[in-house]
């Protein structure tokens, strides 16, 4: 499948914060891309895990924790990030397949 520039960059926006997020998702608006909706999918997911997990974070001190879930969230980020870069469609390990059908209205 080939990539379009407008989809590439569409795709690695969401991937910048919840607002990043949110701003790919009207990019995507007219036309509708395939690949864009996709990464649109990962990125809502990685971003929804994040402040969901992040809020239970707050009930622990333990600093090993805490630690575990920000490099849990930076591998899933980071991945998500470099296959829009590299134009593929590659879910996240772990929750990317979960992302693609609870999101699925996403596109």
């Amino acid at each position: 499948m080939e990539t379009t520039g407008q989809a590439k960059t569409t795709a690695i926006v969401a991937y910048i914060t919840i607002i990043g997020t949110i701003i790919a998702y009207f990019m995507n608006l007219e036309p509708k891309d395939r690949f864009a909706s996709f990464h649109l999918r990962q990125a809502f997911g990685i971003n929804i895990t994040f402040y969901l997990i992040g809020a239970l974070m707050g009930l622990f001190d333990q600093g090993f924790i805490v630690g575990a879930f920000y490099l849990f969230f930076i591998v899933l980020w980071g991945y998500g990030l470099v296959m829009a870069i590299k134009g593929e469609e590659r879910e996240v390990p772990i929750l990317g397949p979960l992302f693609q059908k609870w999101f699925s209205t996403i596109s």
